[in-house]
């Protein structure tokens, strides 16, 4: 896991679910789906989960080359 993009925790940017679906236009739910199905990384603070705002902008573009 050691790419070229790795930044220091410290500069680490987290989004709750909701401003993650609000970043790309889908419903929460949607959001739970993609964390759960491990396409998503996230972090787990108690009940909730946090996901790192880099991983938000690496899934949609690798969805985009993925769509054509």
């Amino acid at each position: 896991m050691s790419g070229g993009n790795e930044r220091p925790l410290s500069e680490v940017r987290f989004l709750t679910v909701a401003e993650v679906a609000t970043l790309m236009r889908v419903s929460k739910m949607t959001v739970y789906r993609l964390v759960h199905a491990g396409e998503l990384p996230a972090v787990r603070v108690g009940r909730s989960f946090r996901v790192p705002e880099q991983a938000v902008h690496d899934y949609l573009r690798t969805s985009f080359i993925e769509a054509g």
